[in-house]
């Protein structure tokens, strides 16, 4: 009897001993390899007992048939690039984080003309294939760290329920039911809650502009309905279970609406236990405590500001700066998050997500290309060389057509 067959008899007889597993076990098996995935060695003790878990998990490996396999794991390589690719046709990753889906927005005229809404278009990546694949039911997508499934609201927001999409599949699990109106969600940084901010109404409401701000020579242009929110607090949510607490947030005064947009979503902080949202003036990010208390900025984030999507690195250490400015090429800041001191400089217009605690993924232009002719490059902190991830995206902000990521880790 050869090792293998050693190896498989003892499992079967482990197997045999257990008692019978739940329906989903696998799953919540696999899931959870996904989230606690490590770059450091792990001992031999802990990786046999890994094996073992999985083998009785996953009765499959034994009668021939092919173990479940997501597209992001078929494909590990350290960097997957099309620079030939925008909008983007398939999987592009980078260290720890990938692609999850893309975006396009959309104004949508309401029938009198009166009023518009801004609507998100998205191609969320298929884990059967490796593609990124239209899907019109959703006005928002979240997507859940190891990218097996991802969060979404119908197209009629406030939603009164939160879907959990199966990424493999397509097909929504289950229904969160909501009582008061969500029109955007978040996930921890370990996807096991949720973060749903409620509204009165769909804060992606437009007006008439009364005049042409895209130049096109037409008076008939939407915006934003300035210094008005109808954000009304959020949902805590257990992933698993379902379970929903909803916070109350006061209503901002008249003051600080100037620094509110209408739609103003929460997200969580870097150790779940705050949230915080954004404002387009200093301290540039309030945070609040889960029962919806404005609190001060934790230390470890005090620097960060909302228009910077990067933030901390994976182990904390460094903070994702905004434009650093004096540069012929574009350059963006590394602080330290203690002192918010510059530590490193390095290309990029826009810091977008860590691929790990020296890569980032970024916006960046071609030198003397036009500032909206930009791509998802790979930089890495100590060089000036760039990795294209993706091609250049077309058109002004905000332009038809015009695509905006969404990342998760792998």
């Amino acid at each position: 009897m050869n090792v293998d067959e050693l190896v498989r008899d003892s499992l079967r007889e482990q197997a045999a001993e257990q008692p019978p597993l739940a329906a989903d076990f696998a799953a919540r098996v696999l899931t959870v390899r996904r989230r606690r995935r490590t770059r450091r060695l792990a001992t031999v003790a802990a990786a046999t007992a890994a094996v073992v878990a999985v083998a009785v998990a996953v009765p499959l490996l034994d009668s021939g048939k092919d173990e479940v396999r997501l597209a992001t794991e078929m494909n590990r390589s350290d960097i997957i690039a099309h620079a030939d690719q925008s909008p983007p046709r398939d999987l592009i990753a980078a260290g720890d984080v990938a692609l999850a889906a893309w975006y396009t927005l959309e104004t949508v005229v309401s029938k009198d003309e009166d009023t518009a809404v801004r609507q998100r278009s998205y191609r969320i990546l298929d884990q059967k294939t490796g593609k990124y694949v239209a899907d019109s039911r959703w006005s928002w997508v979240a997507v859940a760290p190891g990218m097996r499934t991802a969060a979404v609201l119908e197209k009629d927001l406030p939603a009164d329920r939160i879907g959990i999409l199966d990424l493999l599949t397509g097909e929504v699990e289950r229904w969160i039911l909501a009582d008061r109106g969500v029109a955007g969600v978040e996930f921890s940084a370990d996807g096991t809650e949720l973060v749903a901010t409620t509204y009165s109404k769909n804060p992606d409401v437009l007006t008439k502009a009364g005049n042409d701000v895209d130049g096109d020579g037409k008076k008939n242009d939407f915006i934003p309905i300035w210094s008005e929110s109808y954000r009304t607090g959020f949902y805590v949510v257990d992933v698993d279970s379902g379970r929903t607490e909803w916070s109350e947030t006061a209503p901002e005064k008249e003051e600080e609406l100037r620094s509110v947009n209408s739609r103003q979503d929460f997200s969580f902080s870097g150790d779940g236990k705050l949230v915080r949202s954004g404002l387009s003036a200093e301290p540039y990010d309030q945070y609040y405590d889960l029962k919806g208390n404005k609190v001060d900025k934790p230390a470890a984030e005090k620097h960060l500001t909302w228009s910077v999507e990067a933030r901390l690195s994976p182990n904390g250490k460094l903070a994702a700066g905004g434009f650093a400015g004096g540069a012929r090429t574009t350059a963006s800041e590394i602080l330290d998050p203690a002192t918010g001191k510059r530590l490193h400089k390095v290309r990029g217009q826009q810091l977008l997500a860590w691929a790990d605690d020296k890569r980032l993924i970024a916006w960046d232009i071609a030198p003397g290309d036009n500032e909206f002719r930009n791509s998802l490059v790979l930089v890495t902190i100590g060089s000036d060389r760039t990795i294209p991830l993706s091609g250049a995206r077309k058109g002004n902000d905000g332009a038809p057509g015009r695509w905006n990521p969404v990342f998760a880790t792998r």
